[in-house]
């Protein structure tokens, strides 16, 4: 299926929100996830369904000062 991750077009056969993390390598990463707008708790991400078009943004916190 094809999605919007971060504003880019992605292919994509995950099911779920925490099966594209995985894919993407964010399992083990503290990032905040949202789907379609909405916030998604790293908890909820295994009952966050993805469907075709889903916009998907998935943001890791920056350090600095």
């Amino acid at each position: 299926m094809q999605i919007l991750l971060n504003g880019e077009r992605f292919a994509t056969e995950a099911n779920n929100l925490d099966e594209l993390c995985l894919k993407l390598g964010f399992v083990e990463a503290k990032v905040a996830t949202a789907v379609n707008g909405s916030f998604v708790a790293a908890s909820a991400r295994p009952a966050t369904p993805l469907a075709e078009a889903d916009e998907i943004e998935i943001v890791a916190p920056r350090q600095g000062g």
